[in-house]
């Protein structure tokens, strides 16, 4: 009964460990609570041009959806290049149900989506796991 006890026991519990680890890794998030950040940071842009959308370019790292919050307008256009940049997160398309936004997002391809907020107030987009990672727009 002691070599059961000394030595069964103790792999057991690691080969339990590994199992729950390894079912774990479908979505990671970060470990640490995400830093205070000034509202709205302003995101990079192209030029806008009279009567095109802005372009807002946004990436997914290991963080989630950067930059984030973003500002934008109510009623004026927007196109979002997003380019996911890793493969160690659940963040692999874009939810926004309020504008039947769900696409998907290939590693390293910028993908581009349109819409044009019309209410005023947060906004929040994420993945498909319930935004479990999730971004922030601010309309005004």
């Amino acid at each position: 009964m002691t070599f059961f006890s000394k030595i069964i026991k103790p792999l057991l519990a690691l080969a339990l460990a590994g199992a729950v680890l390894s079912a774990e890794q479908g979505c990671s998030k970060p470990a640490s609570p995400p830093e205070p950040s000034a509202p709205a940071a302003p995101a990079a842009q192209e030029a806008k041009k009279p009567g095109e959308p802005r372009t807002i370019a946004l990436s997914v790292t290991e963080k989630g959806y950067e930059p984030s919050p973003v500002t934008l307008k109510q009623g004026e256009p927007v196109k979002l290049v997003l380019t996911r940049t890793t493969d160690h997160t659940c963040a692999t398309e874009i939810v926004l149900e309020e504008y039947g936004i769900d696409t998907k997002l290939p590693l390293n391809q910028p993908v581009e989506v349109s819409f044009t907020p019309t209410k005023t107030g947060k906004l929040v987009y994420g993945c498909a796991m319930g935004k479990m990672i999730s971004g922030v727009f601010m309309v005004e």
